[in-house]
């Protein structure tokens, strides 16, 4: 039976323009995030556009495909297989598990052999030599879990209040739609996920020896998603729970997550000059529901980290930059900018006493520029302008929004 494959518009047109240009296309991104499928659609729509195509499809995950350990494999193996005459088109996923692949790609792409697509889940592989020798001859497109008009659209199911939360409960794995909705089923499937991208795309490729000490770090970021903090603090924290662990082990940890895709750091950067400061951030998780999956899910106690985590995942599918906003005295929970653009998002339940309103419209008040200012939250109302031009928003809008 031929897999059923759903498109990701949004991706795909990102994508489409570069078919056939000298580039390398590079897709990144977690682990069962998206993107074998993204090559399946790729594929496709060359099929449609060039009947006679000669398309190489290299899967690492795949056992036939395992004795191409390095470059000169990759190398033998592609020439074996290219047809003169045609247009020849090479695919590999899981690109990274191949050593010094960039080596055969600047090689291919030099002579002009193939057009060429990889798949990546390590954001590593875009470091260091590969960016020496390929520099300016990529393009890297970034997939992300299923966004909240995608996990309404996968599971035909209506935008409503309790799929919201539905969606902020079970994240959005593209897998998941095989599973239904049944959160039983969905997180079991996502323990098992977690322990994959722990052991394959992080303790394995980073060489982590503590595995004990990497999975408390990650069940402090569940229950501090969205909070400021340093490394110095998590390894203070850890030791007063009898964990001891370097700071810079803490970094190196916290490295290897991120080069996993599976969680994000987000600095903080001054409104007026955009400095970056080198102490305190954010992180964020690539999946709320692989985030709740780590620690036993309490609406009441997490709601406000997940709508946060939901905004921040937001602002950066819509290909923005996100900063945590300083202010003098004041922290803007999200500074997004994008084609030399700005917008600013404050985060909040909901707006339940003055206190809370003075401190989350106060906030973006005092920023002294006339970019579009919001604030999110999960009180049924319409979108109005509140105070000065702040506009408070539902979330439910705000994720159906382009902002």
């Amino acid at each position: 039976m031929k897999e059923k494959i759903i498109l990701r518009k949004q991706y795909m047109e990102k994508i489409k323009p570069f078919i056939g240009k000298d580039l390398i296309k590079i897709i990144t991104g977690q682990r069962r995030i998206g993107k074998s499928y993204m090559l399946k659609q790729l594929i496709e729509e060359i099929r449609q556009s060039h009947p006679d195509a000669n398309i190489l499809y290299i899967d690492k995950e795949l056992e036939e495909f395992s004795g191409l350990r390095n470059s000169e494999d990759l190398h033998m193996y592609v020439k074996d297989h290219l047809l003169e005459g045609k247009d020849n088109f090479l695919f590999i996923d899981e690109v990274q598990e191949i050593e010094s692949f960039q080596r055969c790609l600047r090689s291919l792409l030099n002579l002009k052999e193939c057009d060429i697509y990889c798949t990546g889940s390590n954001a590593k592989m875009l470091s260091g030599e590969l960016a020496t020798l390929l520099a300016g001859r990529y393009m890297e497109f970034s997939i992300h879990g299923l966004s909240y008009a995608e996990f309404l659209e996968f599971n035909q199911i209506v935008d409503s209040k309790e799929n919201l939360n539905l969606y902020l409960t079970l994240g959005g794995m593209p897998y998941q739609y095989h599973l239904g909705l049944d959160p039983s089923i969905v997180f079991e499937y996502l323990k098992s996920l977690y322990s994959t991208i722990l052991l394959k795309d992080v303790v394995s490729r980073e060489n982590i020896r503590n595995v004990s000490l990497l999975e408390n770090l990650v069940t402090y970021l569940a229950d501090n998603t969205g909070s400021l903090f340093s490394a110095q603090n998590i390894s203070k924290y850890l030791k007063s729970q009898q964990i001891n662990i370097p700071t810079q082990s803490v970094i190196n940890y916290l490295k290897a997550l991120t080069n996993a895709y599976f969680v994000h750091k987000v600095s903080r950067a001054d409104i007026q000059g955009l400095k970056i400061f080198e102490i305190g951030e954010k992180f964020y998780f690539e999946d709320l529901g692989l985030r709740n999956s780590i620690r036993p899910f309490n609406y009441r106690g997490d709601i406000g980290k997940l709508m946060e985590n939901a905004v921040y995942l937001h602002l950066l599918r819509n290909r923005h930059t996100v900063y945590v906003g300083k202010s003098g005295d004041k922290e803007i929970d999200f500074m997004a900018e994008k084609n030399g653009e700005r917008v600013y998002v404050q985060v909040a339940y909901q707006l339940g006493d003055e206190s809370i309103i003075k401190r989350e419209f106060g906030n973006l008040a005092a920023i002294p520029d006339n970019y579009p200012k919001y604030v999110v939250t999960m009180d049924e109302i319409q979108s109005r302008n509140t105070f000065k031009g702040i506009k408070q928003i539902n979330l439910k809008e705000f994720l159906a929004g382009t902002i």
